[in-house]
């Protein structure tokens, strides 16, 4: 339990490096959060798809997916967005790399959604073209950016600090102290 909630302690700190275990292990427990607080959301009727309050058109993308969330998962949302950017950023300090490395995929989804936009003001399909090489360009950033979060560490310390496995004992005994 202290790996999951370690990102919240930390809130919003920059700095320093974060072990796999850490960023993975505070995924899981907003996972787990997020499904409980959809539950109870949708048990006391404050909002999101699973009350079938939605004024969303039948058939759209928001009807067809649980795209919008009640009110505690709104605010759950907006809580644990500074640890996430934060852990996000740690986690690429931990394999030696800025932190603006987590911004990636968002370059070519900008450029997609100007394409669109331009198209749609336009009537060019060659911008639409465009958006659809920059949404490709976005997917393939995003794999990118995921497999660096599964990487491990560099051993010992780097420009971001020192090894955040240094600190852990190696006797499994001393693990569960």
């Amino acid at each position: 339990m202290e790996w999951m909630i370690l990102p919240l302690k930390r809130y919003a700190h920059f700095n320093g490096r974060s072990r796999r275990k850490e960023y993975w292990m505070w995924i899981l427990f907003q996972v787990i959060v997020g499904i409980v607080l959809s539950f109870i959301d949708a048990a006391l009727g404050l909002g999101g798809q699973a009350t079938g309050t939605t004024s969303a058109v039948p058939g759209s993308v928001a009807a067809a997916g649980n795209l919008r969330g009640g009110i505690l998962s709104n605010i759950f949302s907006l809580a644990v967005l500074l640890p996430n950017i934060a852990v996000a950023v740690r986690r690429m300090h931990d394999i030696d790399r800025s932190g603006w490395y987590i911004l990636l995929p968002m370059v070519p989804v900008f450029v997609a959604i100007f394409a669109v936009a331009g198209s749609a003001a336009s009537g060019n399909m060659g911008v639409m073209v465009l958006a659809g090489v920059a949404g490709l360009a976005a997917l393939v950033c995003s794999i990118l950016v995921f497999v660096w979060y599964c990487t491990a560490g560099t051993p010992g310390p780097n420009r971001f600090g020192n090894d955040p496995k240094a600190d852990v004992p190696a006797d499994l005994a001393r693990t569960f102290e």
